[in-house]
């Protein structure tokens, strides 16, 4: 729950008086412009322990206000790529100086969790407006048509994995220890290219292409094998 602003002592005193000259707590309220469930605490704080004086809060008091949270969540909203620094750098501009685990941690507790992006590949304008047109064309197109439709793609895989991004778990200080640390070569370190395809009727085989692949050929000698 947020914390609420504390009144004065001098404020809860006038409650207290005007409460023992016999007003009510809507009439208090009314005339202090304090809220009556407010009015209704102080009185009953006072009937316990016979004090109005601010007593400690349990907890450490919050660095970042409600409306400071609302503007780090909103800036994350709108920009998913911004950094734990880069919040953290516009809030010291405000005088508010808090850790980037602060910061991430009040993301957190809104839903915002970093988060590896997924990758596709990237797609124009004009890529957008043909895969439209191709949706459009065939959207009528019955179920006999699609199952004379071959889908096809091919993908790389490396052995060291240059194209990934890695996380790992490990203590401080142990960084350079070799089953922290992701193998890197300057010049290629291996891959496999391979090519598969799938119809209506299921998938099809995985074939492993040596050197480059060229349409054709590749396409004439899969239909002879089959």
């Amino acid at each position: 729950m947020p914390r609420s602003k504390e009144l004065s002592e001098r404020l809860r005193n006038t409650v207290v008086d005007t409460y023992k000259g016999g007003s009510g707590y809507k009439k208090i309220s009314k005339q202090l412009g304090v809220h009556i469930s407010t009015v209704r605490k102080i009185i009953s704080k006072w009937k316990e322990c016979k004090s109005t004086k601010n007593l400690p809060r349990m907890g450490r008091p919050p660095k970042i206000s409600n409306r400071t949270g609302r503007k780090l969540v909103q800036e994350a909203t709108k920009n998913p790529r911004v950094t734990s620094r880069y919040l953290q750098e516009q809030l010291a501009e405000s005088g508010i100086h808090v850790h980037t685990s602060t910061i991430c941690r009040h993301l957190n507790e809104d839903g915002l969790s970093a988060r590896v992006p997924r990758k596709k590949p990237l797609l124009t304008k004009k890529h957008k407006k043909a895969r439209l047109r191709f949706a459009q064309e065939h959207v009528d197109k019955p179920d006999g048509f699609w199952a004379n439709i071959l889908w096809t793609d091919e993908t790389k895989i490396e052995l060291y994995g240059h194209m990934r991004s890695w996380y790992i778990s490990r203590t401080p200080k142990t960084a350079f220890k070799e089953k922290n640390l992701v193998p890197t070569v300057k010049h290629g370190g291996g891959s496999i290219l391979l090519w598969g395809f799938f119809a209506s009727s299921g998938t099809g085989k995985l074939f492993h292409i040596e050197g480059i692949m060229f349409t054709k050929k590749f396409w004439k000698k899969t239909l002879v094998h089959q």
